[in-house]
């Protein structure tokens, strides 16, 4: 990903102007001093500002005179100013001034705050084209949540702690939580798992819980149905029995005949294979009739029952209206009688002032329409009184027709043998109807060309054609292609740096995170090997050979840039061997061995960047002055820190 950093900005607490540390995108830039001047805080610094969960900028001076830091970036959408306040006491503090311009301007001071941490992550991680998903559907594993750009920074930092530590090959490796997220990780950041991968596995996680929840429905509801297809036989042998299909009509051997004719059997009437209306005698014309008559007269009744609930409802709710009434009346009547001992004059305790004769005059007008509401109450009264009385009785005569109905069919039934038989014989026609047309409906819904086997089937094919592309077998071969790769082109930089077997392979162990060297048939793990010359140079070339790999890859969310600080550390034992009396003991010499030693870091670096061209910034945080790096067409001096420092004098004084 093309993002590398224009700026370092420090805002002071004294409300001076900004300290800014510029760097040329494209380069290697070198800060060059002596120690104490804060060239170690420069990391974590930027990693401050990319949203670190706590703030490693070392305390002393830069943190007791600086308010804010901040670093100005150049992505492909443009510059972007991401600055974030001092914690004091805190580890952190979340309160972040981001703009987001093509060309942002550094403020002299920060009043506020205008973003915090989370909102500038977002960012980030959408720049980086990164997935949401987690490597693990439905896990709760924080090392297989989502890929984040802070899980990146363990390819772009490597801090004096780091640069050439035999135990530790990359940035925060050192915590177990950062540690299983950079193993969690590397497939991804190594094209292995691809965000399409990942979708893939949610995807296919979802549709195999719905395919086990429905192959459970499925064989339930197969089970079900292979019970009723055993009935089948019996089902038809009643429907014979019962006069709804022919006494000679023969039993099917297969099973699709045998579900239609069962079909056409409840699309039948349950009077079939009974005598004709013509054929009865009088009483079964006449029971017929009855029945008809039953059917509406019983609708009727419950009608009318219902509008006699309604008024009588009505009635009581007319009732508690008129309690009501009589109540404010009896309130009201004092009003009344005040006012008349006002207007008879001449008692002083009664005269009312003239708001409250206009409050008396009030309370009358209110008492002379609850009166007039009274007057009128008992006429409503008697109105729904004559209309309950006359709903009563209409109630009362359909009872009445429908009770002499009923009992004029019980009769008749009980005269005529045959018609009681043709009712229960069409009751139970009904009955069995009804059943056969449920347990056909309930065995459709388990036919192979039923929706959910469609579904299931649906399901099969989609999670067969996303099997191959989650198949751990396939991750595992391209990640061994993608190591191979670095790999070689980490073979490629060993001969170039001061390592002890510039010709044995290396590979990199992603489960260890570290290098092994492979010599003389045996393999050595990067703490198995000596000297500090050995662990820089394989920390340089493994973190080249990684940052050549994504530089290649087109939108690759790794940022294109590399830190290093302090890589000619390996080197200062011959500074501390001149002895305390040193005139310079801050700022190291170094002997011509360990001069070309460390040359060959930076001939190195400006190698890289000269064909990678724009794609790759490295910055070195360092001692070694232009003795070393002067005539490098590709390195360039950002500022020197002798006699000065990344916070000014004039902040300390001031």
């Amino acid at each position: 990903m093309y993002f590398q950093i224009k700026k370092v900005i420090l805002w002071p607490r004294n409300g001076q102007s900004p300290r800014v540390v510029p760097f040329a995108p494209g380069k290697v830039n070198v800060i060059s001093g002596r120690s104490k001047t804060g060239k170690s805080a420069v990391i974590p610094i930027i990693d401050y500002c990319l949203g670190a969960e706590k703030c490693a900028i070392p305390v002393g001076v830069i943190r007791e005179t600086c308010a804010w830091f901040g670093i100005l970036i150049d992505t492909v959408e443009g510059e972007k100013l991401l600055a974030r306040r001092e914690p004091g006491r805190q580890q952190s503090t979340s309160d972040m001034y981001f703009l987001e311009d093509a060309n942002a301007v550094i403020p002299n001071e920060i009043t506020g705050k205008n973003s915090n941490v989370e909102n500038v992550k977002l960012v980030l991680n959408r720049l980086a084209g990164l997935s949401n998903l987690e490597f693990e559907p439905g896990t709760n594993d924080s090392f297989k949540t989502r890929p984040s750009f802070r899980d990146l920074m363990a390819f772009t930092f490597q801090p004096q702690n780091i640069v050439a530590n035999p135990d530790v090959m990359f940035f925060k490796a050192d915590t177990t939580e950062h540690r299983e997220k950079l193993k969690t990780i590397f497939p991804y950041v190594l094209g292995a798992i691809t965000p399409e991968l990942l979708q893939a596995r949610h995807e296919l996680e979802h549709l195999q819980r719905s395919l086990k929840r429905k192959d459970g429905e499925l064989l339930t509801r197969k089970a079900s149905g292979a019970r009723w297809q055993k009935e089948g036989d019996g089902w038809i042998r009643q429907a014979i029995e019962f006069g709804l299909l022919a006494p000679n009509t023969a039993l099917p051997k297969e099973w699709p005949p045998t579900i239609e004719l069962l079909k056409k059997v409840v699309l039948g009437d349950p009077s079939a294979g009974e005598e004709t209306m013509g054929s009865m005698d009088a009483a079964l014309t006449r029971l017929a009739e009855l029945r008809k008559i039953e059917t509406d007269t019983t609708a009727k009744y419950n009608t009318s029952r219902q509008r006699l609930k309604e008024l009588q409802r009505l009635e009581e709710s007319t009732d508690a209206y008129s309690r009501s009434l009589l109540v404010q009346r009896d309130r009201l009547s004092l009003s009344k009688w005040i006012r008349g001992l006002a207007e008879d004059g001449g008692n002083v305790v009664f005269e009312p002032s003239e708001e409250g004769r206009s409050r008396l005059n009030k309370l009358c007008i209110a008492l002379d329409a609850v009166e007039m509401r009274l007057r009128s109450h008992p006429r409503a009264v008697e109105d729904l009184g004559r209309e309950m009385l006359r709903q009563r009785e209409g109630t009362q005569t359909i009872l009445n027709d429908l009770q002499a109905t009923r009992k004029e069919i019980s009769a008749i039934e009980g005269r005529s043998q045959i018609a009681k038989q043709v009712s229960l014989r069409r009751e139970r026609n009904a009955r069995f109807l009804g059943r056969l047309e449920e347990s056909i409906r309930l065995y459709e819904v388990v036919e192979p060309s039923s929706d959910l086997n469609e579904e299931i089937a649906s399901l099969k094919n989609r999670i067969k054609e996303l099997t191959p592309i989650v198949a751990e077998q396939e991750i595992r071969r391209k990640l061994e292609l993608a190591l191979t790769e670095v790999e070689d082109y980490a073979a490629k930089l060993i001969p170039q740096l001061d390592g002890e077997w510039p010709d044995a392979p290396i590979k990199l162990i992603v489960k260890d995170l570290t290098v092994k060297v492979r010599r003389d048939s045996r393999d050595d793990y990067l703490w198995e090997i000596g000297s500090g010359a050995n662990w820089l140079a394989y920390h340089v070339a493994m973190t080249l050979a990684l940052q050549g790999f994504f530089v290649n890859r087109p939108k690759h969310p790794v940022p294109g840039i590399l830190i290093f600080d302090q890589p000619s550390q390996v080197y200062f034992p011959t500074r501390r061997a001149k002895g305390k009396n040193d005139a310079d003991e801050d700022d190291p010499k170094f002997k011509d061995e360990d001069l070309d030693a460390v040359r060959k870091v930076f001939s190195l670096f400006d190698k890289v960047i000269g064909k990678k061209g724009d794609a790759l910034q490295i910055i070195v945080l360092d001692h070694a002055d232009e003795e070393v790096w002067g005539e490098l067409p590709n390195v360039e001096l950002v500022e020197e820190w002798r006699g000065k420092a990344l916070v000014p004098s004039a902040w300390l004084n001031g």
